[in-house]
């Protein structure tokens, strides 16, 4: 099984390229990510926190798996803002400010054409995915002040562990 990247994990900043070919090693990588998040009882993953950079996430938010391929948000609405977790950055919680509502663009990984329309607490995490694409964490949202701060004491845990 896949091993979830942890920061600071050079791969987690890289832009994550789109995908060119929808085809079964695009399902096959999806079927990879969805097992390592599932494993690590998360509920949402992108393809770069497995070392992958390509535009593929999955979120399961309790309806079943769903995979999008080069999703894109195209339009969001209102503001929140609340504490969000990562896999990559295990033991650190970060308030972060997003769109109530969004609007994204995807395709499956039978190559159809998806559109959503999110709101609230599903709009997040889709947010919080679509952010890794572009090697951007929940860390990236807050001050480097405190950052550094919580980042010191994520690594300084693992170690101990």
């Amino acid at each position: 099984m896949d091993e979830i990247r942890i920061y600071p994990d050079p791969v987690l900043r890289k832009k994550a390229f789109p995908v060119k070919n929808i085809d079964g090693r695009v399902k096959e990588i999806a079927d990879r990510m969805a097992e390592a998040m599932y494993s690590n009882k998360g509920i949402g993953l992108a393809a770069p926190q497995i070392g992958i950079l390509s535009q593929i996430v999955v979120v399961d938010l309790g309806e079943g798996l769903k995979t999008l391929i080069n999703p894109e948000m195209i339009e969001g609405e209102g503001e929140s803002t609340l504490e969000e977790g990562c896999l990559s950055l295990p033991d650190i919680e970060v308030l972060v400010k997003r769109k109530n509502k969004v609007f994204i663009q995807a395709w499956d990984v039978k190559g159809k054409e998806l559109r959503l329309e999110l709101s609230d607490f599903p709009a997040r995490v889709y947010q919080h995915e679509i952010d890794h694409l572009r090697g951007i964490l929940i860390i990236h949202h807050i001050s480097q002040l405190k950052r550094e701060l919580l980042v010191k004491k994520m690594l300084k845990k693992l170690k101990g562990s």
